[in-house]
């Protein structure tokens, strides 16, 4: 397109790109939101949402996977799962998903190396799989706020544990201009919708407090 930057290498960049990294949703699920206590719930919810969206928009390989619905459990909440069609989930009964063979396979099998970590509680679902994948020579991005954890100070807690093993922070917003990197660039129209959209919503929900 005339006036875009030119594309770097997709594959090579050391920034996120939507051919060099895959992402993961962990535990959305009611019962897990439920537990939730570092953040307001529809905070939460909308950014989790957003999050789906830009991954679906960029095309990026997904990883969704729920804990012990075979027994009882919720599956992924209907919001995320909207706005990832198709999507199958990987049940598990560990309590760290990258235990779980089919999960670990599932990020593997992608061939990429960086991995963009999301999942409900901070503390377990998201510290114990990026720890892991940490040690494995991964690099490791975790959506700051579209997690969440039991309380402020597990969350806290375990995102410093996560930041001092070598992950990196990063949050919805900052991923999604990060895979567009120029307006010029393909798939700009569907990005400024969800945009559009999300800080709307944000807006209102602010407005409500």
């Amino acid at each position: 397109m005339a006036g875009a930057t030119p594309i770097r290498d997709p594959l090579k960049d050391h920034l996120l790109t939507a051919q060099n990294a895959v992402i993961t949703f962990i535990d959305y699920q009611p019962e897990q939101y439920a537990g939730v206590h570092s953040a307001p719930h529809d905070e939460l919810l909308l950014n989790v949402t957003m999050l789906g969206r830009v991954a679906t928009a960029f095309e990026l390989p997904v990883v969704l996977s729920t804990v012990y619905v075979k027994h009882g459990m919720s599956g992924t909440n209907p919001e995320l799962r909207e706005a990832l069609p198709g999507i199958p989930e990987i049940d598990r009964t560990t309590m760290n998903s990258w235990e779980d063979p089919e999960f670990r396979d599932a990020i593997v099998k992608t061939g990429r190396k960086k991995i963009i970590f999301a999942g409900l509680w901070t503390e377990i679902c998201v510290a114990f799989p990026v720890l892991d994948a940490l040690k494995e020579g991964f690099e490791v991005y975790v959506v700051v706020d579209a997690i969440g954890g039991v309380s402020v100070a597990a969350h806290e807690a375990a995102i410093q544990r996560m930041l001092q093993a070598g992950a990196t922070p990063i949050s919805v917003i900052g991923l999604a201009g990060e895979l567009q990197r120029d307006w010029g660039h393909p798939g700009a129209d569907r990005l400024r919708g969800i945009l559009r959209e999300y800080f709307t919503r944000h807006h209102e929900l602010r407005a409500k407090r």
